[in-house]
């Protein structure tokens, strides 16, 4: 039996739980970042992040090299292309959603996290900033969709990759305008009728009336994890003053690489 340390809200780990879904492998799901589970991760991944996946004997840390390893020990369903150039892209956009697509949307969603409810204001223009780039990344993808529907052709980890973020721009006011980007609307559309993918936002709709219908979060509330996709996002735009402010407040963690 597969094992995930998992959580319902990570986009790394649902772009597993997608894919392990997709190639119908069944497993065991651990909500690893609740704070109860902490210490069992920490053994698991020193950097105390999910996804990690055990697999037997083989523990893999990493959504990228999960979904790798998952390709080569199950190539069927594929969700990597054969053909070597079209690989590359989609591996390309694999790294765009889990790097700029995250470091992006993470920044500016930290005031609606239900884990959080900060009670602060993000610092003035950092969501402008935040949504003139996922307007840019939006215009990207809206050209790289082609007649297949899917981002590089056939469905592929790209697709499973960026869903969870384009999924979560409606909870920021963003969304994906369907006159503005009708390609990106339509391929959203087409991904919510993916079983692999319903099942997982059923899954995540019914985490958040779970963890957080009581009132007290099961996850850390005052420490953000910055790791530096995130990081250099934040500073390439000029909020360095504002992340420091929070270094000296002891809100933030620097995942450990040892």
């Amino acid at each position: 039996m597969i094992t995930l340390y998992d959580n319902p809200f990570s986009p790394f780990a649902r772009k597993v739980r997608m894919v392990l879904d997709y190639k119908g492998l069944a497993f065991e799901s651990i909500d690893a970042l609740a704070t109860c589970e902490h210490e069992k991760l920490l053994a698991t991944n020193t950097r105390a992040e999910v996804p990690v996946l055990i697999d037997d004997r083989v523990r893999i840390a990493g959504s990228s090299d999960i979904v790798a390893y998952l390709e080569d020990r199950h190539p069927s369903p594929p969700v990597f292309p054969s053909d070597p150039a079209v690989r590359a892209s989609v591996r390309s956009w694999e790294r765009c959603a889990d790097t700029v697509f995250d470091a992006i949307i993470h920044d500016i969603s930290i005031w609606v996290w239900p884990t959080h409810q900060r009670k602060d204001a993000p610092p003035a223009g950092l969501v402008e900033e935040g949504s003139c780039d996922i307007a840019k990344l939006l215009a990207r993808l809206e050209g790289a969709l082609g007649e297949n529907g899917y981002v590089c052709g056939a469905l592929s980890v790209a697709d499973f990759a960026l869903f969870p973020h384009l999924s979560s721009l409606r909870a920021l006011g963003l969304g994906v305008d369907p006159a503005e980007h009708p390609k990106a609307h339509g391929w959203s559309g087409r991904m919510r009728t993916l079983p692999a993918v319903r099942k997982d936002l059923e899954y995540v709709k019914r985490a958040a009336v779970e963890k957080f219908a009581q009132g007290k979060s099961p996850y850390e509330s005052e420490k953000i994890v910055w790791r530096g996709d995130r990081i250099e996002w934040l500073f390439s735009k000029g909020f360095h003053e504002w992340w420091l402010q929070e270094l000296k407040a002891g809100r933030v963690v620097i995942p450990s690489s040892m």
